[in-house]
């Protein structure tokens, strides 16, 4: 017989930030007067930052009434709005130059400090991702111990680096094996995000659209690199996350990885190249992959359902994107119905809560009593979506799509 229990949605990847005026107030005073003449030159260019909906990222009733609402009681939130000085959202936002590094670092440390509030407004409910910048390894250690004596249990967001920023050290530099051992120490689990680390197109017709063809290929540069220069072989015990960039990559990913590393580990070359027993890991790419790396696999499509057994048990985490456009809000039923229909129960539990909890140290006790009142029950999951809701949204028509493409090509 089902367990009718309902289940528990913890959002592995949800967004929030305040808004200029109220990141005033979280500002160190020194600042106050270059942040008020920052602010009246800027422009928002952002959908989901204007009008009604902004208030999403910050507005602590609303944000419940409607998460709950839509059958999600918890959140790791990761930050959308814009921080004191910066040139553009912050998920977006390149690292910044030697001469704004101060004023920036001051920004994302009014955003941590607001973060901090937010959570603690609904504590069982939200873990809050903290932003760091890599420009000077000493401040970033502060700011990890900082986040971890404040709660925030979502831990940190990686600056992702363009290969065009050559004033910041790349990721695979010894130079950070401080912060990954603090990292380490405290629990602090790592975290990358899609959208991130793209090169400059400059102002081209065609910029947007190699962003998104690119985007996806950038966004998984952290994680590759992380890999392949050992930081998950010194620091065994690092937890490491990718969110928004699903995991129907993973397979052919790992196998590339796997290939090339099991080549030299044979050889000690390919083609021309010569690699050196220093260059070589002892396991496999695709088991550090396995023991170090959780997916936020955000609005999975029925191909990222299709690859989750790549990554490993437990590693697995559904997000819904609130509040962004894009999301599964307010259709986050629906979505799930679509992909998931054919989960088994016990592992469903897993990937709705149970393994975000893990990674992110929620209290699954404390989230029950509002999932029994708010979460969708395993006999409506267990529904397949056989028509789409009036007015869609983007993730429901994107496997309506998928289908009808793949009948169209013949897949």
């Amino acid at each position: 017989m089902t367990n009718e229990t309902p289940y528990i949605l913890i959002s592995a990847d949800s967004h929030a930030g305040a808004d200029h005026a109220t990141y005033r107030s979280y500002l160190e005073s020194a600042w106050h007067e270059e942040f008020d003449a920052w602010r009246g030159r800027y422009k928002n260019p952002y959908r989901d930052l204007v009008d009604d909906g902004r208030t999403r990222n910050w507005d602590n009733e609303r944000r419940l009434r409607e998460t709950q609402r839509d059958g999600t009681v918890g959140e790791v939130l990761f930050p959308n709005t814009v921080p004191p000085f910066f040139p553009s959202a912050a998920v977006l936002a390149g690292p910044p130059r030697a001469e704004d590094f101060e004023k920036r670092l001051a920004g994302i440390r009014a955003h941590n400090r607001w973060l901090v509030d937010f959570c603690n407004d609904a504590p069982a409910r939200r873990a809050g991702v903290a932003q760091v910048f890599l420009n000077d390894v000493d401040e970033a250690i502060k700011d990890v111990e900082w986040i971890k004596e404040n709660g925030l249990r979502g831990g940190i967001l990686l600056p992702n680096l363009a290969p065009d920023v050559t004033w910041v050290k790349p990721l695979y530099d010894p130079g950070y094996d401080r912060l990954w051992k603090v990292c380490e120490d405290l629990g602090v689990p790592v975290n990358s995000h899609a959208g991130t680390g793209l090169p400059d197109y400059g102002r081209y017709p065609t910029a947007s659209l190699l962003y998104i063809n690119e985007v996806g290929f950038y966004s998984m540069r952290p994680l590759v690199q992380m890999i392949l220069s050992g930081v998950f072989e010194r620091f065994p015990k690092l937890r490491f996350a990718v969110s928004e960039q699903g995991c129907a990559w993973a397979p052919d990913l790992m196998r590339q990885l796997d290939t090339v590393d099991l080549r030299v580990k044979r050889t000690g070359r390919i083609g021309e190249l010569f690699y050196s027993e220093d260059e070589q890991l002892p396991l496999r790419p695709s088991e550090y992959f396995r023991r170090n790396v959780w997916v936020g696999a955000t609005m999975p499509s029925a191909q990222d359902m299709a690859s989750r057994d790549t990554l490993g048990d437990g590693k697995f985490m559904w997000g819904s994107d609130y509040p962004h456009n894009e999301g599964t809000y307010p259709f986050t039923r629906e979505c799930v119905r679509q992909v998931m229909h054919d989960v088994d129960e016990a592992e469903l539990r897993k990937l709705f809560a149970e393994n975000a909890a893990e990674l992110y140290d929620f209290d699954l006790d404390a989230l029950a009593p509002l999932a029994a009142k708010y979460g969708p029950t395993p006999s409506e999951v267990a529904q397949p979506l056989t028509e789409l809701p009036d007015n869609p949204n983007d993730v429901l028509l994107r496997d309506s799509f998928a289908r009808q493409l793949e009948a169209e090509l013949g897949a």
